[in-house]
């Protein structure tokens, strides 16, 4: 495989690990945004889909982003009838992302991310040693 190929998918995988760390964050700093009226929907996790796709210049297949959707899982429900998002009953409902999971799944993009960068750095050392060579 040619040096650059593997430096342009390295490159791909990082970016895309780069978008699921943005979103992990945005899922960790709104993990306690309620709504602000009267039975409001609270902040809904996001999640982070990826799909292969071929990439013609390369002519290799690369990892991209499909789309950052949202968990569509139950909300938790809290007793709180002061708070301005409490529905008739009292009940105020909760995003529905749990810290443990998202720490998880940072250290998983951490790793796939710290991965793809030392691929990159084996390929560039590939390569300066390949130029020294030549001089």
């Amino acid at each position: 495989m040619d040096l650059t190929k593997a430096l342009s998918i390295s490159a791909r995988g990082m970016e895309v690990q780069t978008t699921r760390l943005r979103v992990i964050a945005e899922n960790l700093a709104n993990q306690d945004s309620t709504g602000s009226t009267r039975g409001a929907e609270p902040y809904r996790r996001k999640t982070v889909t990826f799909e292969n796709r071929m990439d013609q210049a390369l002519g290799n297949a690369t990892v991209r982003v499909r789309q950052i959707g949202h968990d569509g899982g139950a909300l938790p429900l809290r007793y709180d009838p002061a708070n301005p998002a409490a529905n008739a009953e009292g009940y105020v409902k909760l995003p529905n992302v749990n810290s443990f999971t998202e720490v998880m799944d940072m250290r998983e993009a951490e790793r796939s991310y710290s991965a793809n960068l030392s691929v990159m750095q084996v390929s560039r050392g590939m390569l300066t040693r390949a130029i020294e060579m030549l001089k």
